[in-house]
């Protein structure tokens, strides 16, 4: 099975390298989630369940158009947690409840032009044979710091049939919803398919979804990885 092709964004106000993605995702109830999702957005359903995820990742090669990326800031490990909606439009995206990110100038910039719930938090990444692990401790509120430490074990590529249609509801997203004086906007990310691979969960220590006040996940994770892909982020619009 196919996943749903890109949208095409023309003119990108910002250019991505997301690298070492590994999608956690676990199954709630649909009104569970509704409720931490504003108005004007619908939780989206599979097999009858709300799908959470929990996303962390290598943040590369971030610009501007006609820029260069700086050495160090362009560079940084991002963790984010997110459900999938539809706008009364009847578009599918991505509603964040929470990214955290290791540079404090993505982060108040992302807070200020994409009215997203970014974070600044101590965080790493890293790489070890086809070992991938991540930490993360919000900075913020010291009292509680909300955490992840997650380490995985990535194997071979799925094959066409393996890449289901539940496969593709959790990681073939191309739009994210922000809310804007009150109003619901979107914005679209242009990127070629991933190229996913198997992933065995070693190591799981997290309260970034309890943090966002959703219950603790139960059941099966299921799991999928994808080493980069290159990426095209549009301008928000109504």
């Amino acid at each position: 099975m196919r996943a749903p092709p890109p949208p095409r964004v023309a003119r990108p106000v910002m250019h991505h390298q997301w690298r070492r993605v590994v999608f956690l995702h676990w199954r709630y109830p649909p009104e569970v989630v509704q409720a931490h999702v504003p108005a004007g957005l619908t939780v989206e359903t599979f097999d009858g369940a709300a799908w959470v995820g929990l996303i962390p990742l290598l943040m590369d090669r971030v610009r501007l158009p006609g820029l260069p990326g700086l050495p160090w800031l362009s560079r940084f490990p991002e963790t984010n947690v997110r459900t999938y909606v539809r706008d009364d439009r009847g578009r599918g995206g991505i509603w964040f409840f929470s990214l955290d990110a290791a540079r404090l100038a993505a982060v108040v910039a992302a807070r200020t032009t994409y009215r997203l719930p970014y974070f600044w938090s101590d965080m790493s990444s890293r790489v070890a044979a086809d070992r991938w692990s991540y930490r993360c401790r919000r900075r913020q509120p010291a009292s509680a710091r909300p955490r992840c430490d997650a380490e995985v074990r990535v194997g071979a590529a799925l094959t066409d049939r393996e890449a289901d249609e539940l496969t593709h509801f959790l990681t073939a997203r191309y739009r994210l919803f922000t809310v804007i004086a009150g109003r619901v906007a979107a914005a679209e990310a242009e990127h070629p398919p991933w190229p996913l691979r198997h992933a065995r969960l070693t190591r799981l220590d997290q309260d970034l979804l309890q943090a966002a006040g959703l219950p603790a996940p139960t059941g099966t994770t299921v799991l999928h990885a994808s080493p980069e892909v290159p990426v095209r982020i549009g301008a928000w619009h109504f």
